[in-house]
């Protein structure tokens, strides 16, 4: 009886340091250590909060969470380099001033042109290809540009303490999708290479593409008919259209994720969990709630948070690093501190 005491105390301490290894981005402090105390509870057999394997689906926001959103969202600086690189050859958009403004880097009249000047970038730079030239345009650029403040490529820049959560719950059982505000089409040029997450695990605002015959066999062609703009309220609804079932936990770090929070926290079968990503870091990344620099406002999501004690991360005091400098070796930007 004593030796089974020893050896269950032994695997018990096993698991929490292997749990703790996985986590190295971590700081110990209450925030990692709600992650870790829900994820044993909800996997632990004969647990009153066990979650079976076919339940653990657990959804992420991308813009802010997975990876900066500012002082723009990786998918408009794409257009708007798209727009650089292709307004040679485009003499139709040389009277248009919205293109004007980004030729000029005049990014405070781009701002000022709002959801409709934003919608018409994406039109010029995301449709009237086929879904394949777009994937390669985006991989293009994923290997040839860098974010201005820390020199490193973008696809290097994925949180490191969010890309080992990732890897934690999946050792876990649970299944990691994207939910996110982002185009479907261009987070799945990188979302496996970054984060482990398939192609279908990956749910975005899209339009409908359009399929012909070609002399080569078939194509899609992109467009912009039917475009949903999986943001805010939007976002259970993209939930229930992909996946099907209610998730167990969510991931965000702006109001545009309250909905998606809310709807997994009235999960009725199963108890959840759900975190907010606070940007309070001005040193490593940015710092940021209520005036963010593009996206990303963070109001009714603290309120809500504290209210219904939802787990807030505060990045300066939480994370260890912000990006891993095995990928992103940026001086001063995510290294220990």
């Amino acid at each position: 009886m004593r030796k089974t005491i020893l050896l269950s105390t032994l695997l018990l301490s096993f698991s929490c340091a292997a749990s703790s290894d996985m986590l190295s981005a971590w700081n110990d402090t209450p925030a990692k250590q709600a992650i870790e105390k829900w994820v044993q509870d909800a996997t632990r057999e004969g647990s009153p909060d066990f979650i079976p394997l076919n339940k653990r689906y657990v959804v992420f926001d991308n813009d802010g969470t997975l990876w900066p959103e500012a002082p723009l969202t990786y998918q408009l600086q794409f257009a708007v380099d798209e727009i650089k690189r292709q307004a040679p050859d485009k003499p139709e958009w040389k009277n248009d001033p919205l293109v004007n403004a980004v030729l000029n880097n005049d990014l405070k009249a781009v701002a000022a042109s709002g959801e409709k000047g934003l919608l018409k970038l994406v039109a010029l730079t995301h449709s009237g290809m086929t879904t394949e030239a777009f994937s390669q345009r985006v991989a293009t650029w994923m290997d040839t540009h860098k974010d201005k403040r820390t020199g490193c490529r973008y696809d290097r820049m994925g949180y490191q303490p969010m890309r080992q959560l990732l890897d934690y719950l999946r050792t876990n059982g649970f299944k990691t999708w994207i939910v996110s505000g982002g185009g479907i089409d261009f987070m799945r040029v990188v979302s496996e290479k970054m984060y482990g997450i398939p192609p279908e695990q990956v749910i975005g605002s899209f339009s409908l593409s359009e399929f012909s015959l070609t002399d080569n066999g078939t194509q899609l062609r992109k467009t912009m008919k039917g475009a949903f703009n999986d943001d805010a309220v939007e976002k259970p609804v993209a939930i229930h259209l992909f996946m099907g079932q209610r998730p167990v936990a969510a991931f965000g770090n702006s109001d545009g994720d309250l909905a998606m929070l809310q709807y997994t926290a009235a999960n009725p079968d199963y108890k959840t969990f759900e975190l907010l990503v606070h940007h309070t870091d001005s040193e490593r990344e940015y710092a940021y709630d209520s005036h963010p620099p593009a996206s990303g406002k963070l109001v009714n999501g603290l309120t809500q948070a504290a209210q219904k004690g939802w787990t807030v991360v505060d990045m300066k005091q939480d994370w260890k690093t912000i990006f891993d400098p095995a990928l992103c070796k940026a001086q001063n930007i995510g290294a220990t501190k």
